[in-house]
Parts: C-alpha cells; structure tokens; sequence
C-alpha cells in the first residue's frame, strides 16, 4: 500500500470530527463576548445559523427584536368597554381567556386518546408489503481459444398481507385499559380543579381590587376632612382666634392625607393589574370593574366543621385525583401479574409472488445466440393458532410486578397523606372565615364610632372648644378604623372563597 493511502482512513475520521466540533462556532465567542445572531429581514433568529462575517456586531447584551415572538394586541377584544362586569362575568371572561384551562383541556384530550390506545390492543392487527427486486449481471470468459459472453437477470417481487389477533391474555389488556381509563379520570378532575383555581384566583384579585378602590374612596374622603380641618383653622386664625402652629398642624395633616391618597390609587391601579393578569386578558384592555356589593355577613354561613369536612373528602379534587391513581396501580399490577400466564393467538398470512430470469449467451464462434426466459407466479397462505407460554426472562416479569405492587402501596399512602392534607386545610379555612366574621363585626362597630368621634371634634375645633390635634388624631382614627373595616370585609369574603375552594363547592361565582 502507498502511503498516502495509509493515511486517508486517519484523515477522513479528523475531517468528520472537525465537521462535530465546527458547531460551536454558533455559541458565543467568549464569556464576556455578547452574542449576535443571524436573523431574517422579519426579525426571526435563524436556528443552526450565525450572523455573517460583514454583519454588524452587537456591543451589547440586548437581543434582536422579533415581531413574531412579540405576537399583537387583538383587535377582536371581547370586552365591552362601557360594561361594568360583575365577578361572575369576569370569572366567565377567565375561563375562556386563561391559558391555564385550555392547556388543562389538551391534557385530558391526550389522555383520552391514551384510552382509545390501550382498547385498540383488542384488536387485530393488519399489515400489507411489497417488495420488489431486480439483479443483472455480465460474464465474460475465454478459454483454449473459444470466447463466451453472456448476460443475466432476475427481476421479480413479493406481496403480502398479515393479521395477528390476540385471542386472549389472562386480563393483561384490561388491566392496561383499566390503568388508561383511570388517568383519563385523573386528567379530566385536573381539568376541572384548573376552573376552580381561575375561580379561585380571579375571586381574590376581584376582591383585593375591591379593597384597593374601597381604600382609595376612603383616602378621598380623609383628604377631604382633613382640608375641613385646614380650612377651620385657617379661619380661626384669619380671626386671631388660632395659632400659626394650629394652621401648620392642618397644612400638615392635609399633605400626610394627600400622599396617602396617591399610594391609596397607585395600589389599585396595581390590583387592577393583577385581576387582569388573573383573567388572562391584556393588561392594555380598558377593563370597568363593579363594585363589591356590600352585604351583611354573618357567622350563620358556616357550616358544622365535621359536615364540611366529610363532603370535601368525597368531592376536592386532589382526594379524588389521590383516588383514581391508586385505582391506576391496582389496574396495572393486573396487568403485571397477567404476564406470567399463557397467550392465545390467531395470525394469517396470504401473499404473492411473481419472478423472471433471463440468461443470454454469445458463444465465440458460429452459433446463433442462446437466450433462456423463466417466469413464474406462486400464491401461498397461512393460518396460525397457537399459544405462548413465557419461561424465562431473566427475572424482568418479577421486577415488573413488583414495581406494580410498589406503587400500589405508594399510591395507598398518597390518598392517606391527601385526605390527611385536606381536612386539615378545610378546618383551617373555616378558622380563618370564623376570625374573619368576628372581625369584620367589630371593625364595623368601630368604624360607626370614630365617625361619631370625628364629627365631634371637628365641631367642637370649629366652635372654639376643642384642639386641632383631637380633631387630627381623631381623623386619624377614622381614616384607620375605615380601612380596617374594608380589609376585614375583603378577607371575610376571601375567607369564604378559600372555604368553597378547600371543600371542593368552588365551582362558579362565590357570590
């Protein structure tokens, strides 16, 4: 051998590995190094592609902007700009809108294709082929003088059409079936706890808004007692009565309700933002929200504890998804303790076959040419019952069966851990709803008297008998007890939902 062709295995396998190691050339440079793609003229990042040699580079970590990525504002907005949509039309524009409920919903569609998979295995199985060949072929020969040519060919092809049928398998089948079917439960309850989370979530955002505008309408109205209070004592010192400290105190206590205000809006602004985001929708939609209708709220809503438990543990979803997976393992244990015994089994076989063979030859001297044709069909068919018995397989089938009967006994604990779990989250949601009742009550007795308290020292500080600091601590007191009233009335009402959403009840509008 020469030696360039020594080496030419050893340079092709370094040429191959260059070709592998070439990629990185797509990462960036170095680690302080920024990175710059290439791109196509709508801004789309070419995968497997770096930017040119001549393409500008990019001194900075800012990444090409892509208006496919970006996606648009949706001309077709449902929402009605002059609407002022209630909670239980909001929760109706989220079921439709969150993302969350249409990928729960492809979830149990691919679990029930997972069902109609396990249920084909019922069925037989049908295959057709077709292949076809040709073969040629030339010889050439020269011997003692004589020389002979001759070609050859063989053309032909086989078709055929198979069934298998799996007659029967000890319940092997049903049991994978039985397991399908169980996770399509499974999937179909999680599609149903996605709705009550999105109920869930857009009530508390719902609420927390209401809060936030509640609390600003009550900054408002502090503003606009404190500017009484400044205007009282700019008056009382316009007649000498009032100080100049008396004045300043007013001046003061209208600045601290002013910026309080702002905070009181920015903050509902920011809720807005988050019931936006709960729904699903745009925070660019012009979106008008109603009002929480105020209603009396009594500790007659609850229920006995020991009856709020005992319908959760049949109906939350986490109990009956804990339920259906342990259904599941005793399903596929089955199906591992079917592979143990025998199978029956029914396959037929029907095809056809066609060939031809040429052969011509040249002898060397004065014959005419030889030619040979042979060409032939052959039908065949079969028809197969039989039975398979497994004997060994290295201990697979046993290691299977005991991986079943591990997650059966897993699945076991699971259901106990949730049903555990749950009532424990249900009695501690009815705490909760039982402090929130009792404090919305003495919230609201207390708001009722610090509006009487302030409304007596603005007078008595307006008659010349009283102090701008009562009148200022007892505008204080009121803008507080307000606020407190507004904060226990949300989380009464949050207390409620999280109750419906612990029993597994939370399935429309708490209102």
């Amino acid at each position: 051998m020469r030696t360039p062709e020594r080496f030419a295995p050893a340079v092709l396998a370094l040429a191959l590995g260059a070709c592998a190691s070439a990629s990185l050339t797509l990462a960036p440079p170095a680690p302080n190094v920024p990175w710059t793609p290439a791109t196509r003229a709508d801004g789309e990042i070419i995968a497997g592609e770096r930017a040119k040699a001549n393409a500008p580079r990019s001194e900075s970590y800012l990444l090409p902007p892509n208006p496919q990525a970006a996606g648009g504002i949706d001309g077709t907005s449902p929402i009605d700009p002059s609407h002022r949509y209630s909670l239980a039309e909001l929760i109706d524009l989220a079921e439709s809108h969150n993302p969350t409920t249409r990928m729960a919903w492809e979830s149990a569609r691919n679990a029930a294709l997972a069902v109609g998979i396990a249920k084909a295995a019922y069925l037989p199985t049908l295959s057709a082929s077709v292949v076809g060949a040709y073969q040629t072929g030339n010889t050439d020969v020269t011997a003692l003088g004589a020389h002979s040519d001759g070609n050859s060919s063989l053309r032909g092809s086989i078709s055929t059409i198979s069934a298998q049928w799996l007659l029967f398998d000890f319940g092997e089948r049903d049991g994978l079936a039985g397991a399908a079917k169980q996770v399509s439960i499974i999937a179909n309850i999680a599609f149903t706890a996605a709705h009550q989370q999105v109920i869930y979530q857009v009530s508390l955002a719902y609420y927390a808004h209401a809060a936030a505008l509640a609390r600003a309408t009550t900054a408002q109205t502090a503003l606009d007692n404190a500017k009484s209070i400044e205007a009282a004592a700019d008056a009382r010192h316009a007649q000498g009565i009032g100080t100049v400290v008396e004045a300043a105190q007013a001046h003061q206590i209208t600045a601290q309700n002013k910026l309080a205000d702002i905070r009181a809006h920015s903050q509902a602004d920011n809720t807005y933002m988050s019931l936006v985001a709960a729904i699903g929708l745009s925070p660019l939609v012009n979106l008008q929200i109603s009002d929480v209708a105020h209603r009396r709220l009594s500790s007659a809503l609850q229920e006995p504890i020991d009856r709020i438990v005992g319908d959760a543990l049949a109906r939350r979803p986490d109990v009956l998804s804990a339920y259906a997976a342990r259904e599941a393992s005793l399903a596929k244990l089955k199906a591992a303790k079917a592979e143990f015994l025998p199978k029956l089994f029914l396959s037929a076989t029907g095809s056809y076959a066609s060939a031809g063979f040429d052969v011509t030859t040249l002898p060397g001297f004065g014959q005419q040419p030889s030619t040979i044709n042979v060409a032939g069909n052959h039908w065949s068919g079969t028809l197969l019952l039989g039975v398979t018995v497994p004997l060994y397989d290295g201990g697979t089938r046993r290691a299977l069966e005991d991986q079943a009967r591990a997650e059966e006994a897993r699945s076991d604990a699971a259901l106990e851990r949730v049903r555990d779990e749950a009532t424990r989250e249900v009695i501690a949601a009815g705490n909760n709803l039982k402090t929130s009742l009792a404090a919305l009550e003495a919230s609201e007795a207390l708001a009722s008297a610090s509006q009487i308290t302030f409304d007596a020292a603005l007078d008595a500080y307006r008659e010349g008998v009283g102090s701008v600091t009562d009148a200022a601590r007892a505008e204080t007191a009121l803008l507080e007890s307000r606020n407190a009233s507004t904060d226990a009335y949300s989380a009464a009402l949050t207390s409620a939902a999280t109750l419906a959403l612990s029993a597994g009840t939370l399935g429309a509008s708490p209102e």
